[in-house]
């Protein structure tokens, strides 16, 4: 192997009138923008197809003989100088969501934190749904022109390549990404010098580069390792794999991201004001911010942290414990020892940011590390919500199940990136074109029931075709790869039928998904789908992560089950699952379908993509379909029952008869019940409802505003009263809290009055409490009469509410008199208990981890 002395990088040559096509490239706007997707398939469609949608590496590839034909075709160059207009039109635009409602205000910078980041196919940084919904996240935001920075790692061979062997198993490949010929731009300084950023890591420096993907108007900045700065090959291979190595090797990614994130934004000139965690991996960068303000202000830890906290926000995606990131001790003495003696932190306090006890021991989470150290947490669905909160209620003791301050905000799809050409012609032709830029807005979609139903079928056939013809052409690809017999290789043109019933199941290859819940019973199975007169074909697609051999067996089960002559025509499984066979599958299948078992399953996003494109959803009621399902857009398996570990075969025999059922009683009649023109009207109208109802709500442009209207604008006026003009306020704020935290054993509810223990309905009563409140004063607490029905062990249920007391005035015994009166509008056994919270105005929430004192 011979070291070069220099290395040159070589550009696409473009003509002058065509040089407006590299910035085209580096900017993935083109990835939503069929316009500009069409301008690059132009100039070569087999070129586009055999550089996996990449335009930059097309670009580096067609031969010059073409770019000077494609300057003298006329039509060619109106096509690009109407891109280009419409290009700068969206880039240069004053008028954003943003702008029109918070324009008025500073403009704050936000930063998102995803260890993935799911934008196109030809940029493997991404494993599935996190980073889709990361990548689906920018492009909302900058659709919507928030002030919006995005931050990860940028991996030399991304997430793995999935092959399956002669058996049906799963094998891993990693090919070497070539950032030469893809959308990413090394950031150099002033002197044409890569920007470098370094974390510590033990006896030594990691240092990295920092690389930009332009997604819209929103710059996303991926740190890369792979540099001759490192010495050690495992210092350069720590960015190497997503989700890759030991965890060691995870805890030093996650450092990177978090800490040396900060430091590459510092380095840019980009400080934030909002940092966004999108799951637990990027929590560290919380301590970094810290160390800053103390080390540039001489604050104590105490002071910087709930300054800091201010301006951070942490997203949960994990509703299983298993799944949590969590670390043992020897990790983090490992890799923070210094770092934690520079925050003024003893390795006991430094623990107890992240402690977790996991029964006979304890290891340090990231997501406890999160939320200890953020302003603001939610979760990803209303369900999921509710899952969070009893997760993780023990670091809130005192404080009831539902109001653990932990919220939820459903997750949503880019609208633009999933939905087929076909259908988004069709709704330009019958909605208010005002449907591309205000698809929340459910008067948007009312408009979808004058779409005659004849053209709504004729548009989803055609996408179903398409699928059936790409699956045929997939499968081929497979087959020859894999050496298989010629005489099965040219019977993948014959598998599947682009008129029949498809239902498609495409996710990562989790056990708890249940993937093969369908096979439970094959002669029933097989009975449903080669029924000539109404046939019925799934296709599945899938990953499971490599060191998940269970995962892999499901896989392996339905290769096998595939491969047998009663189900080969009707059942496929497509290697190797990405953002373009998603893209496929959503677009052309009838049915979506979903098992997990409830509530594993946080939010999902796949099936919100058939909704936009004429697809039905069928699943367990777990996730958004919990709060999206209603009997008129799609079906239900089973009715929300959880059951226990211990009878998960039980549950997978029942919730199995529950689908196969809905299949053979309501599923299939319904798309083969046609009237004499060929429709299905009953089925087209479910289409209808689904899209009228449901697509207002589950898109990314809904999500992002709920983002920046419930955390990052209240975020930002904290962090700004706490820091403008100087961080005065911030540090009263803090000390005041210590001061509290340090009295608050002081805090006592003394005595309740309660007149009655019978009542009329309708009529008053007064409470008063006495309460001794120590150091602490009355504006410093917020005292609250907390009242609703009670169960048969004679406890407060959750639907009971909270109603601030008012001070009356101070006894002679140093204890304080509040009152508050209630009014019972219904009859039944009502309980009444007073409780003592924190009041600070820039307090985000009343409930504190500790801090809440109840009657006795």
């Amino acid at each position: 192997m011979v070291t070069p002395v220099a290395t040159i990088s070589v550009v696409p040559n473009l003509p002058e009138p065509l040089r407006r096509l590299r910035e085209l490239a580096y900017n993935l706007r083109w990835a939503w923008d069929y316009e500009t997707i069409a301008l690059f398939r132009r100039l070569d469609r087999d070129l586009w197809e055999e550089t996996g949608h990449n335009p930059v590496l097309m670009l580096g590839r067609i031969s010059q003989e073409r770019l000077n034909a494609a300057c003298q075709d006329a039509s060619f160059m109106a096509h690009l100088q109407r891109v280009c207009q419409s290009f700068d039109d969206y880039m240069q635009a004053k008028d954003t969501w943003y702008e029109r409602t918070y324009g008025h205000l500073p403009r704050p910078r936000i930063a998102y934190f995803s260890m993935e980041f799911g934008l196109t196919e030809s940029l493997q940084t991404y494993s599935g749904g996190l980073g889709v919904l990361s990548g689906d996240h920018l492009k909302s935001a900058s659709d919507l022109g928030l002030p919006l920075i995005g931050v990860g790692l940028l991996y030399q061979e991304g997430y793995f390549r999935q092959y399956l062997n002669a058996d049906g198993y799963q094998q891993e490949s990693y090919p070497i990404n070539d950032w030469a010929n893809l959308p990413v731009e090394l950031q150099c300084d002033a002197n044409g010098e890569p920007i470098k950023v370094s974390v510590d890591l033990p006896g030594r420096k990691l240092y990295a580069v920092i690389w930009k993907v332009q997604v819209g108007r929103v710059p996303l900045y991926l740190l890369d390792s792979n540099i001759p700065d490192n010495p050690a090959p495992e210092d350069r291979n720590l960015t190497d794999r997503l989700y890759g190595g030991d965890r060691r090797t995870r805890i030093r990614q996650e450092i990177l991201m978090g800490i040396g994130g900060i430091r590459a934004l510092e380095a840019l000139g980009l400080r934030p004001s909002i940092c966004h965690m999108n799951e637990g991996h990027s929590a560290f960068l919380a301590l970094e911010r810290i160390r800053q303000l103390m080390e540039e202000f001489q604050l104590s830890f105490n002071e910087a942290r709930e300054i800091a906290a201010a301006g951070h926000i942490f997203t949960t995606h994990t509703p299983v414990p298993a799944g949590l990131e969590r670390f043992g001790f020897d990790l983090i003495d490992e890799h923070f020892t210094e770092y934690y003696q520079s925050l003024g932190l003893t390795r006991e306090q430094f623990l107890d940011l992240g402690r977790e006890n996991m029964g006979d021991y304890d290891l340090f989470s990231m997501p406890v590390l999160a939320l200890r150290l953020s302003s603001g947490a939610n979760a990803v669905a209303k369900l999921h919500g509710r899952v969070s909160r009893k997760l993780w209620q023990w670091l809130y003791p005192g404080v009831p199940e539902n109001e653990i301050p932990i919220g939820s905000i459903t997750n949503g799809i880019h609208v633009p990136t999933w939905i087929s050409r076909e259908m988004e012609t069709l709704l330009d032709r019958y909605l208010n074109p005002a449907w591309r830029d205000e698809e929340a807005n459910p008067e948007t979609w009312e408009d979808i029931t004058h779409v005659p139903d004849a053209e709504l079928w004729r548009t989803h056939a055609r996408r179903r075709e398409r699928l059936v013809a790409f699956a045929r052409q997939q499968l081929r690809r497979q087959l020859e790869k894999r050496g298989a017999l010629q005489s099965d290789i040219e019977r993948a043109d014959e598998v599947l039928n682009p008129d029949a019933l498809t239902i498609g199941f495409a996710r990562r290859f989790a056990t708890y998904k249940r993937a093969t819940l369908l096979f439970r019973d094959l002669d029933r199975l097989s009975k449903i789908l080669n029924n000539p007169e109404r046939p019925v074909q799934i296709i599945f697609a899938g990953k499971a992560h490599p060191h998940d051999t269970a995962g892999k067996e499901l896989i392996r089960q339905i290769m096998s089950v595939a491969r047998s002559e009663e189900f080969r025509h009707s059942l496929v499984f497509l290697e190797d699952y990405d953002i373009n066979i998603a893209r496929y599958l959503v677009q052309g299948v009838d049915v979506w379908l979903n098992t997990p078992r409830r509530p594993k399953e946080a939010s999902g996003t796949s099936g919100m993509k058939v909704i936009y494109n004429g697809g039905l959803n069928c699943s367990i009621l777990d996730g958004w379909w919990d709060e999206a399902y209603d009997r008129s857009v799609g079906w239900a398996i089973g009715n929300g029952e959880e059951y226990p570990e211990s009878e998960a075969d039980h549950q997978d025999y029942i919730e199995s008869q529950a689908l196969y059922n809905l299949l053979e009683t309501e599923i299939i009649p319904l798309f083969y019940d046609r009237g004499r023109d060929g429709l299905p009207r009953e089925w087209i109208a479910k289409m209808k409802n689904s899209m009228r109802i449901l697509a207002p709500h589950f898109n990314t442009r809904r999500m992002v505003q709920e983002y920046t209207e419930q955390y990052y604008i209240p975020a930002y006026k904290r962090w700004m009263a706490m820091t403008t003009p100087n961080l005065e306020e911030g540090v009263a704020y803090a000390n005041w809290l210590h001061r509290l935290e340090a009295a608050w054993a002081q805090v006592s509810v003394r005595d309740v009055q309660v007149p009655v223990r019978t009542i009329n309905v309708g009529k008053d009563m007064e409470v008063v409490a006495h309460v001794a409140l120590g150091e602490l004063k009355p504006d410093d607490v917020r005292v609250q009469l907390y009242y609703g029905p009670v169960d048969q062990h004679g406890n407060i249920t959750l639907e009971a509410r909270a109603m601030d007391m008012q001070p009356l005035n101070q006894n002679g015994d140093g204890t304080y008199q509040f009152a508050a009166k209630v009014a019972y509008n219904t009859s039944g056994n009502r309980g009444v208990s007073v409780r003592v919270l924190p009041k600070h105005e820039l307090l985000p929430t009343s409930f504190l981890p500790g801090i809440i004192t109840w009657a006795r």
